[in-house]
């Protein structure tokens, strides 16, 4: 079966592909409840940072040739350049899936810029998913609320400086659960 690729250049290209509305040109949080819109059997360039709690296992994603290790209730993080294949048995339109998006213009020039390297787990060579508590799953909801809701108010002069400020409050949760969850695995092998 021939696999088409598509190429996230920007948050509106993401919104378009799933039908969701997109509110500001350069950070979406989605809820793929909403999408009217399914895609499968593509491979996805990203042009973007991406999160996605995932709350389901209802397809399969690919990292070069090696399946993505991820289980219900699991984030997975993609950065720009980086290629995930999609395949589903049974195709979804709405799926349980909310996550966040944003272009690296964003953070051009602010703290969260400056330290996105230090994000680990959206480095290509990391192929497991972050498994959270229902706790911390709470977290990452609340932050991408906060996000959200400032991606709906008018843009203004403090709008990039309060976005980029709660994405990296986000990321710093989930700095902090890959090490809980390593340290844990470490502990049990």
């Amino acid at each position: 079966m021939k696999r088409n690729r598509i190429t996230l250049s920007s948050v509106d290209d993401y919104n378009k592909l799933f039908g969701l509305p997109t509110h500001h040109p350069l950070v979406t949080v989605v809820d793929l409840k909403q999408a009217t819109k399914a895609v499968n059997h593509v491979d996805i360039a990203y042009g973007l940072y991406a999160l996605f709690l995932k709350n389901g296992t209802n397809c399969t994603l690919r990292y070069g040739r090696r399946e993505y290790d991820y289980q219900e209730g699991t984030v997975v993080s993609f950065a720009p350049g980086q290629v995930v294949g999609v395949d589903m048995d049974v195709v979804v339109t709405a799926p349980d899936v909310i996550g966040l998006l944003f272009h690296p213009d964003l953070i051009f020039d602010t703290p969260l810029g400056a330290n996105i390297g230090k994000y680990t787990f959206f480095d290509y060579t990391q192929m497991e998913a972050l498994h959270l508590s229902q706790e911390e799953r709470e977290l990452f909801i609340d932050c991408l609320s906060k996000i959200k809701k400032e991606t709906e108010h008018p843009v203004d002069r403090h709008s990039a400086g309060l976005i980029s400020s709660n994405i990296q409050l986000l990321l710093d949760y989930l700095f902090r659960f890959y090490d809980r969850q390593f340290i844990t695995r470490h502990k049990v092998n």
